[in-house]
C-alpha cells in the first residue's frame, strides 16, 4: 500500500540528517511559527537544520523562541572540490599553509616516493551546499520563495522537496506534497507532524508550542477569520495545554503598535481610496512615506485586516506597499464568494479565498499603481456580468 503523504514525510525527516526548512518571502506568522517550531522539534531528534525565508521579519515576531535561527540572507554556501589524478602516483601526504600577508592558502600534496604530480593533474570544481531534505511550508508556489529559490535554484532541484502547505492553489512542487485544505494554517497540519515525529522523543514543549499557536492565530485573525473551524479550536487547545502563551502572541500580534506604525496607518487612511461601482478599497505606502515616519515596510501589517476591510458594501480591500526594490499587494476579502486569490493571480500571487498577496519586483507605485488599479476594476466588471448572467 502507498504510503500517505504524512507517513512519506515522517519518514524522510527520520533517515535525514541535514535539512533546509524554508517559508516564503516576508514570512508572516504562519510561515514562521511553522518553521521555527519544526526547527526546535528536528533539534531535540539530533537534526543539522537551517531555516530561511527571503525578505523582511516584522518586529512583531521578535518574540518567539528561535526567531534568530530564520537566515533572511540564505546563500548555499558552495565547497570549492579539488580533484587530483592518482593514476600516475600516490599521495603520501596532504598538508596546507597559509599564507597571511598575502591572504592565500597554499596545498601542498607529497606523491610518494618515485612519483610526481604535475598541474595538469589538478581540476578544481565548484561543488553546491549539501543538504539531505528540503522542507518548504506554507508556500504555494516556489516564486513566492523569492530570492531563496532564485538564487539556490539548483540546490531546490537536487534535493528531495516536501512541501507542506494549506493554499488551495499550491503547485504540487515536491517530492512529497502534503497539501491539507482543510487546514487553517500550515502550523494545525505541523501540529499532526511533531506528534507523530514524538513517539520516542518527547517534542511538544511551551516553545514549540506558542510557535504553532502564533501560526494558527495569526492565520485566523486570533479565529475572527471565516477559515476558523472547529479543529482550530481543538489544536489551540490543544496547545495552550502543553505551555503555549496565548496571551503572549495576542499581546504582540495585536496590542502593541509602536508610534511609528500607527503615524503610518494614519497616513494610509487618510489615503484611502473607495471604488464604489467596482466594491472595494485601496491605499498605498510609498517609501517615502516609511521613511517620513521611521518605520519598516513590514508596519502596515494587519492594518488591512483591522480597519481597511472594515469599510461596509465592499467585497475586498487593498494595500499596496514598496518593498525590496518592487510592489507588494496585500487582499483581504470581507465575506465568503469573493475569492480574491484569483485577483492576485493576475499579478503572479496567491492565497486564500479571503486572504492574498502579490509582489511585482523592479517597479515603483508610480510605475504600477495605475495599472493594478485598471486590471482590478476590469477584472471586477466581468465577475459582476457574469454573476448577472447567471441569475
Amino acid at each position: 500500500m502507498e504510503l500517505t503523504p504524512k507517513q512519506q514525510t515522517i519518514e524522510l525527516l527520520k533517515k535525514s540528517q541535514k535539512i533546509l526548512l524554508a517559508t516564503h518571502i516576508n514570512p508572516d506568522g504562519d510561515g514562521l511559527g511553522s518553521v521555527i517550531a519544526l526547527a526546535l522539534a528536528l533539534k531535540k531528534l539530533k537534526k543539522d537544520v537551517t531555516v530561511a525565508a527571503a525578505g523582511d521579519i516584522a518586529n512583531r515576531y521578535k518574540f518567539l523562541t528561535g526567531i534568530d535561527l530564520v537566515n533572511s540572507n540564505f546563500a548555499s554556501v558552495k565547497n570549492l572540490v579539488i580533484t587530483i589524478d592518482t593514476s600516475k602516483a600516490d599521495i603520501e601526504k596532504l598538508g596546507y599553509k597559509k599564507a597571511e600577508a598575502e591572504k592565500k592558502l597554499r596545498i601542498i600534496v607529497t606523491p610518494k616516493s618515485g612519483g610526481s604530480f604535475a598541474p595538469t593533474d589538478v581540476t578544481v570544481d565548484a561543488g553546491s551546499q549539501h543538504f539531505d531534505l528540503i522542507v518548504v511550508v506554507d508556500t504555494p508556489v516556489t516564486d513566492r520563495l523569492g530570492a531563496l529559490y532564485d538564487d539556490n535554484t539548483e540546490l531546490f532541484y537536487s534535493t528531495p522537496v516536501i512541501n507542506i502547505d494549506h493554499h488551495p492553489g499550491n503547485d504540487y512542487f515536491g517530492k512529497v506534497n502534503w497539501i491539507d485544505l482543510t487546514a487553517t494554517s500550515a502550523a494545525e497540519i505541523l501540529v499532526s507532524l511533531i506528534e507523530s515525529l514524538a513517539r520516542e522523543t518527547p517534542l511538544l514543549d511551551s516553545e514549540i508550542a506558542t510557535a504553532l499557536l502564533t501560526g494558527i492565530i495569526s492565520d485566523t485573525g486570533s479565529f475572527q477569520h471565516a477559515n476558523t473551524t472547529p479543529k482550530s479550536f481543538t489544536v489551540a487547545a490543544q496547545l495552550v495545554a502543553a505551555g503555549a502563551r496565548q496571551q503572549e502572541i495576542i499581546k504582540h500580534l495585536f496590542k502593541t503598535k509602536p508610534l511609528t506604525t500607527l503615524k503610518l496607518w494614519g497616513s494610509i487612511l487618510s489615503n484611502l481610496h473607495e471604488e464604489p461601482e467596482s466594491r472595494f478599497v485601496w491605499s498605498a505606502a510609498t517609501m517615502q512615506d516609511f521613511q517620513k515616519f521611521g518605520a519598516e515596510p513590514t508596519e502596515t501589517g494587519t492594518v488591512v485586516d483591522e480597519l481597511l476591510k472594515t469599510v461596509p458594501n465592499i467585497d475586498f480591500a487593498l494595500l499596496l506597499g514598496e518593498r525590496q526594490g518592487g510592489v507588494y499587494g496585500s487582499f483581504r476579502g470581507t465575506e465568503q464568494g469573493k475569492n480574491v486569490s484569483d485577483i492576485a493571480k493576475l499579478f503572479g500571487g496567491g492565497g486564500h479565498d479571503l486572504a492574498a498577496a502579490f509582489f511585482l519586483p523592479d517597479t515603483t507605485l508610480a510605475k504600477a499603481q495605475d495599472d493594478v488599479i485598471r486590471k482590478i476594476r476590469a477584472f471586477q466588471k466581468e465577475n459582476t456580468a457574469q454573476i448577472a448572467a447567471t441569475e
